[in-house]
């Protein structure tokens, strides 16, 4: 059985359609590797997998439940909405921490807000302090993003998506707003996901990576899917000129 099934997702921004006829399938434990030129459509695929944009037409499910469809309106309702955004962990691009809060309280903002009545924050505050910890950060629970390097609030990041102990963790192509010297650090937390069968979906322009890391890879262009199949099928002989003629980019692949 999949764990995500995605059918016909179509958007359109006014006239211009940004995705067209997109449908895939992930099992659990899987971690694909969305790839594809700027534009391509990556981004807007995750933003409407997170229900932070609306497609058009097409259905969503999880574990065979049918969580969106654009011609069911009820599922659209907000209260409905925000329940089905907890199915998925979004890392994006820039960090989005919140500067007045510690790199613990950033984690456990939403765990908080869920515990009515208080009733669980020590427990909270210990599965806080736990993925910091797995992150490589025990020690900077308590300083601020503006004390913490890129890689650091990217890894705290992580740490906040994986607290809610979402189904699928989606990446926003997690390194583009770091160092070079600072990536390595962020891909091997996400290295260590995979080992984990922690079920992923990662936009990326690290190919090296993807072919290393991922199951399966999707290759975007001009808002279609033009190829996808094993990741180191895909990357390393792909069967589609386009395909090809993207790769050809990247000496490291």
């Amino acid at each position: 059985m999949a764990l995500l099934e995605v059918k016909n997702i179509e958007k359109h921004f006014g006239d211009t359609q940004v995705l067209r006829d997109i449908s895939f399938s992930l099992t659990e434990g899987q971690a694909l590797a969305i790839i594809g030129s700027s534009g391509s459509g990556k981004t807007t695929l995750l933003r409407c997998l997170n229900f932070l944009e609306t497609p058009d037409s097409g259905t969503i499910a999880v574990r065979d439940k049918v969580i969106f469809d654009a011609a069911d309106p009820t599922t659209q309702l907000e209260g409905e909405v925000r329940e089905k955004r907890l199915h998925f962990g979004l890392v994006f691009q820039n960090f989005n921490l919140f500067p007045q809060y510690t790199a613990l309280q950033n984690v456990t903002l939403a765990l908080h807000l869920r515990d009515e009545g208080n009733k669980h924050r020590e427990a909270i505050d210990d599965r806080g302090r736990e993925l910091l910890e797995q992150m490589g950060l025990a020690d900077r629970a308590g300083h601020y993003p503006h004390q913490l390097s890129g890689g650091q609030q990217q890894r705290v990041a992580i740490a906040r998506a994986l607290a809610l102990k979402p189904d699928i963790l989606c990446f926003d192509e997690p390194t583009s707003a770091l160092d070079p010297e600072l990536t390595g650090e962020v891909l091997k937390v996400i290295r260590g996901l995979a080992e984990q069968k922690t079920t992923m979906i990662i936009v990326t322009h690290e190919m090296a990576f993807a072919r290393d890391v991922a199951d399966e890879v999707i290759f975007m262009d001009e808002g279609v899917i033009v190829e996808q199949g094993p990741a180191r099928e895909v990357i390393g002989n792909p069967r589609e000129e386009r395909t090809r003629q993207f790769l050809s980019r990247y000496s490291e692949t």
